[in-house]
């Protein structure tokens, strides 16, 4: 995602990036097998500490228990020593902007707000709460763990100094989702621009797959198995689909739910019916969703997911809950959006819209169609040329005259700095 926005800004501006030391081997690979592009950004890496996050085992288990806050901490000390880092290279460079895009997290905006440069931050997420009503439904540990996020959640966005700082000096703010900007409007009274924090990676295919008569159903779900992803759902929801309808289910992915959700499966009768892949190569897992007819989606908690993108751009129709970026993105002419008013509705939503598309190949070929012109939406050329518009309002809010000069410069095709 941080590779698709400094891609992005980098189409048109020269660009600096910071990050951290231990991306420094795969950006330096990329930078030798592509030494002619010419949206090459130049690279800073912030000098390593002891404290500060990795990819480390250590780091990656901390990352999804209940010691995450010890990861947030290590971030938020990264960000110190980056913000260091980037006053000191502004002071060379006299960068026309700065923006900050990763974490996508409202609780760390580091300290670039207070630099001399007009600042954007974003795409921003967080700022939404797990549904309570559908927290019983995940596992206890899901739900404790989300209960407690919720609550901690609540307290922050009243009380966190540096968020509010950091949105009320922002030129420019970046929403992931339509639920976000709202939240921001709640609590900071900024207005949010909303472009989501993904995006489609690749060409859009020229054409779905096809189902013929007799075939069963192929479905579709990818994800890390947290709780959160909630394949539970779709489960129960099979278990609730027409036993005259086929149909089998890929399932990518792993994770610390995996065991217990295969035993569910199992219960419910549906194993047979399911493949469960466990950690694939990338173009393998989408050759996997290539070969799907629906794609389907279960979080509760979630911003965009590139995931949804992806199926879009293989032209699948995606059945999905009707909150997170998901509402933003599916529409009526690419696929079905599930309301979430209780668990049991969510349950017997996603299991009739997986029957609806599975007695009508007509509309499930119909909105398959729709997805890939949906998935242009999301491209990151689509994105750069937002992007652009975005840097042009916060270097005009900031300094007009300087905004003429550089608008001049980019009718004539010329890059700034940024």
């Amino acid at each position: 995602m941080g590779w698709g926005w400094l891609r992005a800004a980098a189409k048109n501006h020269d660009v600096h990036v910071i990050t951290a030391a231990f991306q420094q081997e795969h950006v330096e690979r990329w930078q030798a097998e592509h030494p002619d592009d010419d949206r090459n950004p130049t690279f800073h890496y912030v000098r390593p500490r002891r404290f500060h996050y990795g990819p480390s085992k250590s780091w990656l288990r901390i990352e999804s228990s209940f010691l995450k806050p010890l990861m947030n901490l290590a971030y938020a000390h990264w960000l110190r020593d980056a913000g260091r880092l980037a006053k000191s290279l502004d002071e060379q460079h006299a960068f026309a902007l700065v923006h900050l895009v990763t974490y996508v997290g409202y609780r760390f905006p580091g300290t670039y707000w207070s630099m001399r440069p007009p600042f954007v931050w974003g795409p921003i997420g967080g700022l939404e709460n797990t549904a309570w009503r559908l927290l019983p439904s995940i596992g206890s540990f899901g739900a404790v763990y989300h209960a407690v996020r919720n609550i901690i959640n609540a307290a922050q966005k009243r009380m966190l100094p540096s968020a509010r700082k950091a949105f009320q000096a922002a030129r420019v703010v970046i929403a992931a989702t339509a639920g976000i900007q709202r939240q921001i409007k709640k609590h900071y009274r900024v207005h949010a621009e909303v472009l989501c924090e993904v995006g489609l990676s690749g060409e859009i295919d020229t054409q779905s797959s096809t189902r013929e008569p007799g075939e069963p159903l192929r479905l579709a779900w990818s994800g890390l198995h947290l709780p959160r992803k909630a394949l539970l759902f779709l489960l129960h929801a099979l278990a609730q689909v027409d036993k005259s309808l086929a149909w089998e289910l890929v399932v990518l992915g792993r994770g610390p739910c995996t065991a217990d959700w295969k035993q569910i499966a199992d219960d419910l009768g549906l194993e047979p019916h399911i493949r469960w892949t466990g950690w694939i190569e990338r173009e393998a897992a989408l050759q996997e969703m290539r070969a799907a007819h629906v794609f389907v989606i279960t979080s509760i908690e979630d911003l965009t997911s590139t995931v949804l993108i992806e199926a879009l751009g293989h032209g699948l129709p995606v059945v999905c809950p009707d909150h997170c970026g998901f509402a933003d993105v599916v529409t009526a002419d690419c696929g079905v959006k599930v309301a979430v008013d209780t668990p049991e509705s969510l349950r017997l939503g996603l299991a009739r819209a997986i029957e609806a598309l599975g007695r009508d190949e007509d509309e499930r070929r119909r909105l398959a169609k729709g997805a890939l012109v949906r998935a242009a939406d999301y491209t990151w050329d689509e994105k750069a040329r937002r992007l652009d518009r975005m840097y042009a309002a916060a270097v005009l809010d900031h300094e007009p005259a300087r905004a003429s000069a550089a608008q001049a410069s980019a009718r004539v095709g010329t890059a700034s700095p940024w």
